[in-house]
């Protein structure tokens, strides 16, 4: 017996734990390169199959080892194995998301062992993807890596700007990106790789050249366990069983890439979910032990799965039928959401543009009001001059001059907020967060409530830490003690909605804030306030919510397929959320305001809800959500007469018989 080990090592060298979540809004903490140590060698896939002696690759020292178990298969028939894997796992076929290191280690696992690489490992194109930059900079791989002609000489992929520039718009520092991601991809496809390779097979082994260069959206499974790795985290599959020496299977190929090629860019892959293509080559590795599995006899044979049974079988090399199943199973596994077929022409008539609380204030009135709170606080004498300066010396002056009251005709651009001056004036929140209550804290918050509405404030939040140094979370937990006061300071909460609502006004603040539990408590239990101009401020925030909401999830109805909610939270915080929705619309008599926004708020919600069978529509009934709408037709529901504005009527009246 063997021992058999994973290297694991960091492609990103640090800098995507550092820069991820800036990126993304999700912490990512290495993009990951695997090897198999296995007979004293290090085995690895990168322009090639290079073999060294462990620890002596390009990649240096491994950053974790994994004890993968032992084996008992002799290393003979090991090295047979990797001399057919050399005319799969070949240079020009190497995609950084798709057929990598970690597909090559996940074969030898599978041979040795039996088993397959660690899940965060595997896993990691799928986290990386299912944010908005990883969607968006999707396209920028494909371009780096897909090599179009068969047995194409390797070079280093570089990115090009036309390619970048979907990513660019998503991504909060757009050159930042290009640099972690070129950094990878010249790790990924080190020359050193090259000469490890080059190096293995001048010692006794040949490699031939590719036969075909495999198209990015296609798995390739050389063995069961990566097979059933693939049925496992793919809810449809469908699998190619071909072979080398096979004139139909050739003719079929290339309409089965473009076929993965063209329904994989319809999916909404993430979550465990999605789509997969898979080719098993009979010839390679240990791929005949899948065909027996499965029965497979002749090729081109095609299986298609879902939730990883098997759904239909198709022999032979038919196009329109291989097409016809291949929809007809993504239609079965996801069927298209109901609501997409009804109409609802008021609701489409109203802009998802966030509502934005742009007014600016005397801010020499705010800098004293607060002023004067700090110096009756019990901030010692010193932080008290030291934060008096601060707000009056960089923060108010660097407001003034990016929201000027009267613009000048020829005005200079100011600058961006610089991290220090933001980084300042986030530890003079903290600092005033901890002696000043409530009531005293609604100028700072005003203050923000400015500032997010500049871009380079809003990226400075996004890639805070929630912690004490992100500004936005401070705020919100001096929001959610405020609301445990008997008597919650109304001032403190008008600012603090308005200025959550100014949050939307940045799509990477906005996804990384929308569903935080402090949030979604401040705006449900302000939806019912005495005061109407608190309600309208919570209605628009509630507006704000379920447009941003929609506008992700009429994305993904418009791909077409994939898996909508998460998680089994995402089904709780809607249930919340709508039900505090239509108690308020209940409960709004007097302003039409309100009832708009209200509205509109609970359709945007329940016009592509992913749990609406499973969670919301049975809580409609509960709630009599028809019957509260249509009330605001008449005086039972809204003082004197039932709302007048047509458009308002319109939307109640669709809303109401559409979608509830």
């Amino acid at each position: 017996m063997s021992k058999v080990q994973l290297y694991v090592y960091d492609l990103s060298n640090g800098l995507a734990r550092q820069l991820s979540r800036q990126l993304t809004g999700r912490q990512i903490d290495g993009v990951w390169h695997t090897s198999v140590v296995v007979y004293g060698k290090e085995i690895f896939y990168g322009q090639g199959i290079s073999i060294t002696a462990p620890g002596q690759s390009h990649h240096g020292q491994p950053l974790q080892v994994v004890d993968m178990g032992e084996t008992a298969i002799d290393e003979a028939t090991f090295h047979e194995f990797l001399d057919e894997m050399r005319e799969h796992y070949t240079a020009d076929k190497y995609h950084l998301l798709d057929f990598n290191c970690n597909s090559f280690t996940n074969d030898c696992i599978g041979l040795l062992t039996g088993g397959s690489i660690p899940d965060w490992i595997k896993d990691l194109p799928s986290d990386i993807l299912s944010t908005p930059f990883g969607a968006a900079l999707r396209p920028t791989i494909d371009a780096m890596f897909r090599r179009p002609v068969p047995g194409a000489q390797p070079s280093v992929p570089v990115i090009q700007p036309q390619a970048a520039s979907a990513a660019a718009a998503a991504s909060p520092n757009p050159a930042l990106a290009s640099t972690l991601l070129q950094a990878v991809a010249n790790q990924a496809f080190s020359s050193q790789s090259a000469t490890a390779a080059t190096n293995a097979l001048s010692n006794g082994r040949s490699s031939n050249s590719s036969i075909a260069t495999v198209a990015a959206p296609i798995h390739i499974c050389t063995n069961t366990a990566s097979f059933h790795n693939v049925l496992s985290t793919h809810r449809a599959v469908i699998a190619m069983f071909t072979s080398q020496t096979c004139p139909p299977c050739r003719m079929i190929e290339p309409v089965f890439e473009r076929l993965a090629h063209e329904r994989t860019q319809n999916a909404v892959v993430g979550g465990g979910g999605g789509i997969a293509f898979v080719k098993v080559d009979l010839g390679a590795g240990m791929a005949n032990t899948v065909a027996g599995e499965y029965g497979v006899r002749v090729t081109p044979t095609f299986l298609f799965f879902k939730d990883g049974t098997k759904a239909h079988e198709m022999k032979g090399a038919n196009a329109a039928d291989l097409q016809s199943q291949i929809d007809f199973l993504l239609w079965e596994t996801y069927p298209p959401h109901p609501h997409t077929q009804k109409s609802i022409s008021a609701l489409d008539s109203v802009s998802t543009d966030p509502i934005l609380f742009t007014q600016v204030p005397a801010l020499d009135t705010v800098l004293a009001k607060l002023t004067s709170f700090i110096d009756k606080s019990s901030l010692p004498p010193t932080s008290s001059q030291a934060t008096k300066h601060t707000l009056t010396n960089k923060i108010v002056p660097w407001l003034k001059a990016r929201f000027p009251v009267i613009k000048p005709t020829n005005a200079v651009k100011t600058p961006p907020a610089s991290s220090q001056l933001l980084s300042h004036w986030t530890e003079t929140t903290r600092e005033l967060c901890a002696v000043l209550p409530p009531t005293e804290l609604f100028p700072l918050v005003d203050m923000w409530r400015l500032a997010l509405l500049d871009g380079s404030v809003a990226n400075y939040c996004t890639s805070s830490p929630r912690s004490t140094t992100d500004p936005v979370q401070l705020l919100l937990v001096q929001g959610v003690a405020n609301m445990g006061q008997a008597v919650p300071a109304r001032n403190y909460t008008l600012t603090l909605l308005r200025m959550l609502s100014n949050v939307f006004s940045s799509p990477a603040l906005a996804s990384a804030m929308v569903k935080r539990r402090a949030l979604t408590t401040i705006l449900v239990n302000n939806l019912l306030h005495d005061d109407a101009v608190v309600r309208t401020a919570a209605a628009s925030l509630g507006f704000n919510v379920a447009a941003f909401v929609q506008k992700e999830r009429l994305e993904q109805v418009r791909q077409k397929y994939g898996p909508f909610a998460k998680s089994e939270e995402d089904g709780d915080w809607e249930v919340e959320i709508v039900s505090a929705v239509i108690e308020a619309i209940q409960n709004e008599k007097d302003s039409e305001e309100i009832v708009h926004r209200l509205v509109a708020c609970l359709a945007f919600l329940l016009r592509f809800s992913p749990v609406h069978d499973s969670h919301v529509g049975s809580l409609l009934e509960v709630l009599q959500a028809k019957e509260t709408l249509k009330s605001k037709l008449n005086s039972s529901g809204f003082s004197p007469n039932g709302v007048k504005g047509p458009a308002l009527q319109k939307l109640i009246t669709q809303v109401a018989d559409q979608l509830c």
